[in-house]
């Protein structure tokens, strides 16, 4: 019997590997099912092969590198794009070292790419200041400017993901006494996330205009359905620079819905709740993920400063005595 060819190892991946035997979620089958499609077009291009005719000895590391490259330098990915789609390859090519064992040195040699190193820039959040100036920037005259509204206060109260926003369902609500939202985040983990009062106001009054099916999405579409995630990134974008020409603070970041996760984060961390409670508030798989929020905020380090004892040392200036070291220190 003939070992199988590429076709059919990645067909049984994604069936066998993802839907069978890991039970992936529906995000994790689209981002792998993305990369291979963009690797499948890379594939076409270059090689001038349909994605039927190719075979596993194309995909070799030296090819493999060349389509990370193209990713980055052609579609624009930064390097955390591009390791995110590294981490699809190296899943299908362990499962081809697994099942296919004839395979295992070019599998091997794929493994080997290294994930690419990259600057981790300060987190960006919005001030109180600029998160009033974005809530007020929908029309609260329109139905659309009432779903934005409800929308944007929910995600800068809560700190969901976009995922989770659009995929918020009224069942999903409660707003009586422990007025809370249930959501499934990463992991397929359920959590639930208390609201405030004045939050709670403006849920049910906008509930209030939407039909009242159990199933049916909190924040839709004009068209009834769920919103997207790149219709959800537009309309924060929109409310944005409407908001900028009343703080202008605001044109100067980029805000996205990620921003907004990033400032409930920023608001516990001042209020003073502890970094365990902010990871579950979040969802996040580990506490250290929250770290990232310790450097972000200037006043928290101010505040550190004000507590330490100043050291006395009078300021001075190390200069070398010989002709060699003065040339190294001028490099």
């Amino acid at each position: 019997m003939t070992a199988p060819e590429f076709p059919a190892l990645l067909q049984a991946f994604f069936t066998d590997r993802l839907l069978r035997d890991r039970a992936a979620s529906p995000h994790t089958v689209a981002a792998y099912r993305s990369t291979f499609r963009l690797l499948l077009r890379f594939a076409a291009d270059r090689l001038g092969r349909a994605p039927s005719d190719l075979l596993l000895a194309d995909l070799d590391a030296a090819f493999l590198g060349e389509f990370l490259e193209h990713l980055e330098r052609e579609r624009g990915n930064c390097a955390r794009s591009r390791n995110a789609r590294l981490a699809a390859l190296h899943a299908f090519f362990r499962y081809v070292a697994l099942n296919e064992p004839a395979h295992a040195l070019r599998c091997q040699r794929a493994l080997a790419i290294p994930t690419k190193r990259f600057e981790r820039g300060v987190v960006e959040f919005l001030t109180e200041e600029e998160v009033a100036a974005l809530l007020d920037a929908p029309d609260p005259d329109t139905w659309i400017g009432q779903r934005d509204r409800a929308l944007l206060l929910v995600a800068v109260a809560t700190g969901l993901r976009v995922s989770e926003l659009i995929g918020l369902r009224r069942e999903d609500v409660v707003l009586g006494r422990g007025a809370h939202v249930r959501c499934v985040g990463k992991g397929r983990k359920l959590r639930c996330t208390p609201l405030r009062a004045d939050v709670v106001r403006v849920l049910a009054a906008w509930l209030e205009r939407l039909p009242k099916a159990a199933s049916g999405p909190v924040f839709p579409s004009s068209r009834g359905g769920c919103l997207s995630d790149d219709a959800v990134e537009r309309l924060v974008t929109r409310h944005a620079t409407a908001a900028a020409a009343r703080c202008p603070t605001l044109a100067k970041k980029r805000v996205t819905p990620h921003t907004l996760r990033h400032t409930t984060a920023m608001a516990l961390l001042r209020d003073g709740v502890d970094r365990t409670v902010i990871a579950l508030w979040l969802g996040h798989e580990s506490i250290e993920t929250t770290q990232i929020y310790l450097h972000a905020d200037m006043r928290l380090k101010e505040q550190a400063l004000a507590h330490s004892t100043p050291s006395g040392l009078a300021p001075g200036r190390y200069r070398p005595d010989d002709a060699l070291l003065a040339f190294l220190e001028g490099l």
